[in-house]
């Protein structure tokens, strides 16, 4: 199969799920296949899926990852040591982790083409990891926690691992209690990656998003968290930002 044929396959499987969907016209043009076939994988729900649709899938989207281009931790230039700063597409970063600012829930986001990490990242990594991440849910048994961690593996993602965790919501006046739980989770983040064995994480700006986090005081809270555990960990930090706004933010506060 060529792309092409991946993606029609693909759209067809998941509107197959869908039995509201299913006398759906698949789109001709390249670029509305390519937002159906995202939405289809955003609003499908965790549960088995048989051999056939995960190779294909593997397939097209490590192909669609290698067409984006991916960067490796190798090709960046420390702005300190042990640390640095990329603005790039995260879902095609080369570490041995990539941190994950999901929701309660810890499935994914939902909302069909959702411009959130969360809904990227479960994009591109395949419907396993909702599948994993549902299975870590219902054995807890109850939503997680702001400020902890969780790691599964990356799946079709170029990276290895993936690091989920939960940061605070804003809702007016920030407090140190919110300020902690951001500290919290990028201390959790880096401990779980030593205990896994990994030598590099790269961090997106937790909670700055829907979350409604100043994006300022995070980054110094990120910065100054990274800089006291590295003082007693060889640990590699790629801070990660996609925005211009956060990276000059970062920019004032490295180097």
């Amino acid at each position: 199969m060529n792309q092409e044929e991946r993606r029609r396959f693909l759209i067809r499987r998941l509107l197959d799920e869908q039995p509201r969907y299913r006398d759906l016209e698949l789109p001709s043009g390249e670029a509305e296949q390519r937002r159906l076939l995202r939405s289809l994988f955003n609003i499908r729900m965790p549960g088995g899926i048989d051999g056939e649709f995960l190779t294909v899938q593997d397939e097209y989207l490590r192909e669609e990852t290698r067409r984006k281009g991916v960067t490796t931790l190798a090709e960046l230039t420390p702005v300190e040591p042990g640390r640095y700063l990329w603005r790039g597409d995260i879902t095609t970063l080369a570490c041995d982790a990539i941190v994950n600012a999901a929701n309660a829930g810890m499935t994914g986001c939902y909302q069909p083409c959702h411009s959130c990490i969360d809904n990227c990242i479960h994009t591109w990594a395949g419907v396993q990891l909702r599948n994993c991440c549902a299975e870590l849910m219902e054995e807890q048994g109850y939503e997680e926690p702001t400020g902890q961690a969780k790691i599964t593996p990356a799946f079709n993602l170029p990276c290895r691992y993936v690091i989920h965790t939960v940061g605070p919501i804003v809702q007016g006046r920030l407090t140190g209690r919110q300020e902690e739980q951001l500290a919290s989770c990028y201390r959790a983040c880096l401990e779980l990656a030593e205990e896994h064995g990994l030598s590099s994480v790269a961090f997106c700006c937790i909670s700055t998003g829907v979350f409604g986090f100043p994006q300022g005081r995070a980054a110094e809270i990120a910065v100054q968290t990274v800089r006291e555990y590295q003082a007693n960990s060889k640990i590699e930090v790629i801070f990660n930002v996609f925005r211009e706004e956060d990276f000059y933010i970062y920019r004032a506060l490295l180097g």
